[in-house]
């Protein structure tokens, strides 16, 4: 089956950055080609010996006109027998000003100021956005940190009816914007207290054993393990195509770098290989 991913989503989010890791993939990418013009593309793949199975069209500079061309084109796809899904990158509007003023590059709306252009997108993508299957927040997330992300998330041809990762977060960087599952870890004991183990990360085993040697951990481990199992099987016959989990703490370095890879590892057991991020590990 031929699969077809549509990324847009906000100017100075990442858009280059995203084209550029799928295809490293082995996508067949077309960037800034008129939406409308997608379902010849669709034709010439489907015809047999096209050796295309995955597109990504990349879209949406500015919104307006192309945006509604690109809904509509959606819609023909959904119809066919074929994957369709929409990947919309987005960032806080303080970090869309800073990249912009970082590089001294010019917004692609007009504008008295950058403020006012990247507020007038927003609302112009609006429709967009509503409709995405991905939603890719890169507000903390630098260019590798991106490019993993999404490497992770379209990287592999799958025929998993769900794809599935795993964040570990410090909640004083912010709560990643396109979890769909959040789960707050600050109820367990800091290793942050314990002078050998402050310098350390979850990776260390030493974190890990004092991590999971909690009675708190293992009931905690269990409980989410029993929503697992409910929540998998309902999302998948609802159609859902990706699930992002987030396990937060306070600096984002010990107890969720554990816990998220516990639950990959229960992920697995579930039939989902999830892949994992540690977002703030460095940090």
């Amino acid at each position: 089956m031929s699969e077809y991913l549509l990324v847009t989503g906000m100017s100075g989010a990442g858009r280059s950055t995203a084209a550029a890791a799928l295809e490293d993939a082995g996508w067949y990418v077309i960037d800034n080609m008129p939406p409308s013009l997608l379902s010849e593309v669709a034709e010439v793949v489907g015809r047999p010996g096209s050796g295309i199975e995955r597109v990504a069209l990349v879209t949406g500079r500015g919104g307006g006109a192309q945006i509604d061309e690109a809904l509509r084109a959606i819609d023909a796809l959904s119809a066919r027998d074929v994957r369709v899904s929409v990947v919309f990158l987005d960032a806080p509007d303080y970090v869309l000003v800073k990249r912009f003023e970082g590089t001294r590059r010019r917004h692609p709306i007009a504008g008295a100021n950058v403020e006012e252009a990247i507020a007038d997108e927003r609302r112009r993508l609006e429709g967009i956005r509503e409709r995405a299957d991905v939603f890719l927040d890169t507000g903390q997330l630098n260019v590798n940190q991106l490019r993993r992300r999404v490497l992770d998330l379209f990287g592999d041809a799958s025929e998993s009816p769900m794809r599935t990762s795993v964040v570990s977060f410090g909640y004083k960087h912010g709560v990643p914007l396109d979890a769909d599952l959040v789960l707050d870890s600050r109820f367990l004991p800091n290793p942050n207290w314990v002078e050998e183990l402050r310098p350390m990360t979850g990776l260390d085993e030493q974190v890990r054993d004092f991590v999971l040697g909690q009675k708190a951990t293992g009931e905690f481990l269990g409980r989410v393990d029993d929503l697992l199992g409910m929540l998998l099987p309902a999302y998948t016959a609802e159609g859902k195509s990706y699930l992002t989990i987030a396990v937060g703490c306070t600096g984002g370095h010990h107890r969720s770098v554990v816990l998220a890879d516990e639950l990959a590892g229960r992920l697995k057991e579930h039939g989902c290989n999830a892949s994992v991020l540690h977002r703030d590990i460095d940090r």
